[in-house]
Parts: C-alpha cells; sequence; structure tokens
C-alpha cells in the first residue's frame, strides 16, 4: 500500500500541452502501478493540449475535479466537461483540449499503459 499526498507530487512537462501543470499522482516510477497511471493537470484559462492524433492507442478517462474543460473529437464537435463530470476516450480517439473559462480547471487523468492487458 502506498500513500501519495500533493506534498509527494512533482510537475512534469506534458507533450503538445499549453498553459497548464501536470503532476504524476500514481504510476510506474511513483507507485509501482503496471497497468494505469493517475496525473492531475491544472489548466489555466486560455490552456490546453494541441489536438491529439489517433495514432495513440491508449484509453483515456479525464474527470474535471474544478472548473470545466471544452472538449473537440475529430469533426469538431465540442463537449464541455463540468465539476464531477468525466469524458473517456477509446484507443485512438483524437482529441483536443481547451479552458474557456476565466477560472482554472483541475483534472484527473487517468491512462493505461500501453503493455497493460
Amino acid at each position: 500500500m502506498i500513500k501519495r499526498t500533493i506534498q509527494d507530487l512533482k510537475p512534469y512537462e506534458a507533450p503538445g500541452h499549453f498553459g497548464m501543470t501536470a503532476m504524476r499522482i500514481h504510476g510506474k516510477e511513483e507507485t509501482g502501478a503496471e497497468k494505469f497511471w493517475i496525473g492531475l493537470s491544472t489548466f489555466l484559462p486560455g490552456g490546453g493540449a494541441e489536438y491529439a492524433y489517433e495514432d495513440n492507442p491508449l484509453e483515456k478517462v479525464y474527470y474535471v475535479l474544478e472548473g470545466e474543460m471544452s472538449v473537440k473529437d475529430k469533426a469538431g464537435k465540442e463537449y464541455v466537461v463540468h465539476a464531477n463530470e468525466a469524458i473517456s476516450f477509446k484507443p485512438n480517439e483524437g482529441r483536443h483540449l481547451v479552458n474557456s473559462s476565466n477560472k482554472p480547471a483541475v483534472m484527473l487523468v487517468i491512462i493505461n499503459y500501453p503493455d497493460a492487458k
């Protein structure tokens, strides 16, 4: 059993992201997890992530803890995910993220490892 607190978390660079801070809560390096990792992402107003193309074979779940995030799919359809709501992505499903509000948004990010069975 491993307990981690906010003081244990360290920021890391998330490729293709802007105006945000990403910290890993749970993962291979942090807790020895083998199947998935969990991150905590804080997006400033206007912060987000560039469109991630469909060549990513990982499943993803985003759970918004505070604020709201706008998510667009490949066709440009927009979903606004509010606090206490989640959005999930199948493997190879692209997405674009932006915090369109004037308040920070905090989101849990849950992603499987590519070799998880």
